[in-house]
C-alpha cells in the first residue's frame, strides 16, 4: 500500500451528493422538526427525532392543558458492530444528530385534554401524538348535555 497515496486521500474533503428531498434541506437529519395538524376535535403533531433510539433514549413527552408541549430525550452513541478485527475508525465526516440530551418545546393552537392523548414513536424516528382538544361540558336549553368548543 502506498503511504503517500493514503496521506493524500485523508486530506481530501469527502463529497456528499444530495438529490430529491435531501437536496432541499441541510445535510444530515435535523432533530426537532415539527408538523402540527388540526381537526374539529383533536390536534396531531409529529416530531422528527433522528438518531433517537426507542429503547435507549429516556424519551418523555409532557403536554400541558394550555397546549404547551415539551419533549425531552437523548441521542445515544451508535453501537459499533463487534467483529474480530481491532480496526479503529477516525470519523472524517459527521453530519448525523450529535450525541447528547435534547429538548423540543412548542405550543399547540389551543388548550387540550391531557388525559386523552395517544403516543406512537415510529420506527422511522418520528414521534406521532394525537391529543383531544379541551371541551367544557355544558347543558342545552332542553336539559341535555353538550360540549362547548
Amino acid at each position: 500500500m502506498n503511504m503517500e497515496h493514503d496521506k493524500d486521500f485523508l486530506q481530501l474533503k469527502p463529497a456528499v451528493i444530495l438529490t430529491g428531498t435531501a437536496k432541499e434541506g441541510k445535510a444530515g437529519p435535523p432533530l426537532g422538526l415539527v408538523d402540527i395538524g388540526v381537526s374539529r376535535c383533536a390536534y396531531l403533531f409529529r416530531v422528527a427525532l433522528p438518531g433517537v433510539r426507542r429503547n435507549q433514549c429516556n424519551l418523555s413527552c409532557d403536554i400541558r392543558i394550555d397546549g404547551k408541549v415539551q419533549i425531552k430525550g437523548e441521542v445515544t452513541a451508535p453501537e459499533i458492530l463487534k467483529t474480530e478485527s481491532t480496526t479503529v475508525f477516525e470519523m472524517k465526516v459527521e453530519q448525523l444528530s450529535p450525541v447528547g440530551t435534547f429538548s423540543v418545546c412548542f405550543n399547540l393552537p389551543g388548550p387540550v385534554d391531557t388525559r386523552l392523548a395517544s403516543h406512537n414513536f415510529r420506527t422511522d424516528g418520528i414521534l406521532e401524538v394525537v391529543v383531544m382538544k379541551f371541551r367544557v361540558p355544558g347543558v342545552a336549553t332542553d336539559g341535555s348535555l353538550f360540549h362547548l368548543m
